[in-house]
């Protein structure tokens, strides 16, 4: 895999049902179209997510046809639903055995072989926090589980889900986000038992031998510190902390995996010091939502800690609002970023397409959308830069931005990727309106009189003498939310005298 990887995230269940519908025939992992495959090697990823791809739960998916908020959701971006196209959660699992839908263990070994052939990584989910409440360890090992007295029950009903074993009901804590009401839906596990962490590192083993990664859920929930604040009350003195953290215990056992976190709260840096390949990093989609967006993007790009090249940075996923329908005029600037940050570049299923709609995870048909080509040429543009070598095998920089004789350099940010041969620029504006600015490149130019700046957003090209760059560095006028990708080239002497050459 390449330093600085293009993710695309699947979701796996609409997508073969998008499929199906073009193909005219079901669509399985096993008979996915050979072009469909060379469409995500031909964008330049270096990694597929398939999101979803595990067995899931009965009584999950019964949940989310008749919760009354998700069905609120349901009406309004798919009328005509039915209960069909509700499969359930993704992260609601009764098993981790490839869903029928998925076509079994033959249909995710062909998707890894296809996606190998083209060079591509496979990373699959693995959720460590909680279980459907039919996964099998709820009758053969409830002791794997968080459960609570009947005193907890009547206490917070809400917070438990009653199962009967061996003819007693049993009070299983729902898992849970210590921040958010309760997941009814799944099965808290017990992380402070060793049996549970043993049996959740089998698993991983297993998994392992299916994919080249893994995408784990809300990785931080099971920090013992973490797990330890949220479920103490229920644990009581029975279950005290483990001496040792659950994530770098497992991956000396299974060292051979990809391990990308889901992470928030600032644990970035702890997971990613704990092991982890990638951490995700929500700070950046933030920082383009909010009014200082120009500010807060530089300070977070200027910080050199949590490591800027093991983040996983992207606009959107499954969790997140759609960036076509949210980011507005500010979708050009934060596409050509995302593309060609440090890191993981992280990109969503409909993403590359425009579309505005966001579904929740326990659908399996998403609605009709056109695509957007505008959206799509863009994108196009930007992962075809980013495919450049200098972005993977080159060092990032962010430059220095002063004022072209007004304030409004302020809503300039430019970064240069270097190699020992090529040069790269992006530069957005992020500010409220149209800006101006130099920016300082001087010391990162080869050697020569003259250069070309080659615009892959536009096809323009900028010529310039090395004087010029050096004297106040290199000017640049953009609209609000608009973005300059430049390879640069050294001017061949024979085109000095060229009349596009600027000199200030």
């Amino acid at each position: 895999m390449r330093r600085h990887p293009l993710l695309l995230e699947l979701s796996a269940w609409p997508w073969l049902e998008r499929l199906s519908h073009e193909e005219r025939r079901v669509v399985t992992l096993a008979t996915v179209p050979g072009k469909q495959w060379d469409r995500i090697a031909d964008d330049g990823f270096d990694v597929l997510f398939l999101m979803g791809v595990w067995r899931r739960s009965a009584i999950g998916r019964a949940i989310a046809r008749a919760d009354p908020g998700l069905v609120a959701e349901y009406d309004r971006i798919l009328p005509g639903w039915t209960e069909a196209d509700v499969p359930g959660s993704p992260y609601c699992i009764q098993a981790y055995e490839p869903d029928e839908r998925m076509g079994g263990w033959p249909g995710l070994d062909t998707a890894r072989h296809e996606l190998e052939s083209r060079g591509i990584s496979l990373i699959l989910d693995f959720v460590p926090n909680h279980t459907g409440f039919d996964y099998a360890w709820i009758a053969d090992h409830p002791e794997r589980y968080v459960l609570g007295t009947e005193e907890d029950y009547r206490a917070a009903p809400a917070d438990f889900r009653l199962v009967d074993i061996l003819g007693v009901p049993v009070p299983f804590a729902c898992g849970r986000d210590p921040y958010f009401a309760p997941w009814t839906d799944v099965a808290q596990l017990n992380y402070f038992n060793p049996d549970t962490r043993l049996a959740m590192q089998e698993t991983l083993r297993d998994i392992a031998t299916h994919c080249d990664g893994v995408r784990c859920d809300m990785a931080m929930l099971v920090l013992n510190d973490v797990f330890d604040r949220t479920w103490r009350r229920l644990l009581r003195d029975e279950w005290p902390a483990p001496a040792a953290e659950f994530w770098p215990e497992t991956m000396r056992m299974i060292p051979e995996l990809l391990y990308l976190a889901e992470v928030y709260w600032g644990l970035e840096g702890l997971l990613l010091d704990q092991g982890f390949t990638f951490a995700y990093d929500k700070r950046l989609l933030d920082g383009l939502h909010s009014p200082d967006r120009a500010a807060r993007t530089r300070d977070l790009l200027s910080a050199s800690s949590p490591n800027p090249s093991r983040l996983a940075r992207f606009l959107e996923n499954h969790d997140e609002a759609r960036s076509a329908a949210t980011l507005g005029g500010y979708l050009v600037a934060a596409a050509s970023l995302l593309a060609s940050l440090p890191g993981m570049r992280f990109f969503f299923d409909g993403q590359l397409e425009g579309r505005r709609i966001k579904g929740p995870v326990q659908l399996g048909r998403w609605p009709e959308e056109p695509p957007d080509e505008v959206v799509r040429a863009l994108y196009e543009r930007a992962l075809a830069f980013a495919g450049a070598r200098v972005f993977h095998e080159g060092e990032w920089k962010l430059l220095t931005v002063s004022t072209a004789g007004d304030p409004s350099f302020a809503g300039i940010i430019a970064c240069r990727w270097r190699s020992v041969d090529s040069l790269a620029l992006v530069i957005v504006n992020l500010g409220a309106a149209m800006a101006q600015a130099h920016v300082a490149i001087g010391d990162d130019l080869f050697p020569g009189a003259a250069f070309d700046f080659d615009d892959r957003l536009t096809d323009a090209t900028y010529r310039w003498t090395r004087d010029s760059l050096l004297d106040r560095g290199l000017y640049v006028r953009l609209e609000a939310g608009r973005a300059h990708l430049f390879h640069v080239r050294v001017l061949p002497e024979s085109d000095l005298d060229s009349p596009m050459l600027q000199t200030e």
